[in-house]
C-alpha cells in the first residue's frame, strides 16, 4: 500500500532585514525555510525547498509536483502499513 506525503512550497518576499525565501512545510507541521537561489528559476527554487525538507525528513523521492493558486505541492510515496 502507497501512503503518499505532501510538501508544500510558497514564496515569501523580502524585508528590509531579510532576502526572498521559500517555506516548504508538511501537513504534519515540519518545515523549513530556504533563501531563493537567483541563479535558478522559480520552479527549481520551489524544488529544491521541497527536496531539502523531504532530504531532512529521510522520506522516499518526490514522484510529482505541480503549481497551485498559493504556491507549489510535491508528492512522494511511502512503501509500508
Amino acid at each position: 500500500m502507497n501512503i503518499n506525503q505532501s510538501i508544500e512550497t510558497h514564496y515569501v518576499g523580502p524585508t528590509n532585514h531579510r532576502g526572498s525565501r521559500i517555506i516548504a512545510k508538511t501537513p504534519g507541521a515540519h518545515k523549513i525555510t530556504q533563501n531563493w537561489d537567483y541563479e535558478i528559476n522559480e520552479d527549481a527554487n520551489h524544488y529544491a525547498a521541497a527536496e531539502a525538507l523531504r532530504a531532512k525528513l529521510d522520506w522516499p523521492s518526490i514522484k510529482a509536483g505541480g503549481s497551485t493558486a498559493k504556491g507549489y505541492v510535491f508528492l512522494t510515496s511511502i512503501l509500508g502499513a
